[in-house]
């Protein structure tokens, strides 16, 4: 009998063609519900994810036959590795398929950002022609703090070279990293020195609302703010008064704290409408790292990790 595996999320058809080669039987559900997985996981060996669904303790229980979880792109928050482990449950995730994506996505969100180029482009549509006004800064000789100097943070990195920037990086479970333009730097230090600071995060206990009130009101250059990793890195209300007071110049965000537009409560609606009402604000729909090489180099990737475990 062949082995099971059902991917959950959206995927590259090189992973369905290569996992059936590989003498799996295959079933691709994006749109399977927890009930429904739950209901067929006995069967599985092997399950491939998005964030769309949350693997917990309940569902890893019912997972008597499961060898594996694949988590296409990076983050691992919505899997309970640990208690996956005891199961003898081996999960593999891929961010080598899309930190280059979410690396270009950062630095074009900051280069429009610093330009005024949105708001130019809009201008312009509307027939107003403002040159001092859009005047922009440059990015050469700035510099940028990198909180999470994992593969995202470090793809960003080798981006910004040509620009003569100084890196300041902090990466707490990371070390003997820096070199050249490459610093490393504590939170202290880069609230002091960066005119720019991009979060390139996982969403764990640590890093929940790691950009509030307190990190905010350390800032002393009033830089601009990225966030492509995850929402919940930066409490919203802290980033609204931040704004509100002038202590960033301003934020650039792929991701929100909720994302799911359509269940926003009245508060949540105000506080999105506020954020959008900043012409230094960028809101973009989680689509940093999601690229069509990165879309293939994720399935490509994770397949060489699940082949490698069995």
């Amino acid at each position: 009998m062949k082995q099971k595996v059902i991917i959950t999320g959206n995927a590259h058809e090189y992973l369905s063609t290569a996992l059936t080669n590989e003498g799996y039987d295959v079933a691709y559900l994006p749109q399977i519900t927890y009930d429904e997985l739950y209901a067929q996981i006995v069967t599985l060996t092997g399950l491939v994810l998005t964030t769309r669904i949350l693997v917990d303790k309940h569902l890893l229980d019912a997972a008597t036959n499961l060898k594996w979880i694949g988590r296409l792109g990076s983050g691992m928050e919505n899997i309970d590795v640990a208690y996956a482990a005891t199961k003898n449950i081996v999960c593999v995730n891929s961010p080598e398929g899309n930190r280059t994506a979410v690396a270009e996505q950062a630095l074009g969100m900051l280069l429009q950002l610093i330009n005024n180029l949105a708001r130019a482009t809009a201008e312009v549509k509307q027939g107003i022609w403002l040159r001092d006004e859009n005047r922009g800064i440059e990015l050469t000789g700035k510099t940028v703090g990198i909180i999470g100097y994992g593969n995202t943070g470090e793809a960003l990195a080798k981006l910004l070279q040509p620009f003569d920037v100084t890196i300041l990086a902090y990466d707490k479970y990371r070390a003997g990293f820096g070199g050249g333009y490459i610093k490393e730097a504590n939170l202290e230090q880069i609230a002091r020195y960066a005119q720019v600071i991009s979060f390139h995060l996982p969403l764990t206990a640590e890093t929940n609302h790691m950009a509030n009130a307190k990190f905010f009101n350390a800032l002393e250059q009033k830089p601009y703010i990225i966030n492509t990793s995850r929402g919940k890195v930066i409490d919203t209300a802290a980033l609204l008064q931040a704004l509100e007071y002038e202590q960033i110049a301003g934020a650039a965000l792929d991701v929100l704290e909720n994302e799911n537009l359509k269940t926003y409560t009245p508060a949540e609606n105000k506080q999105l409408q506020q954020l959008l009402s900043y012409q230094h604000v960028m809101v973009t729909p989680h689509i940093a790292g999601y690229t069509h090489e990165a879309h293939y180099k994720m399935s490509e990737i994770l397949y060489k990790k699940i082949r490698a475990i069995q």
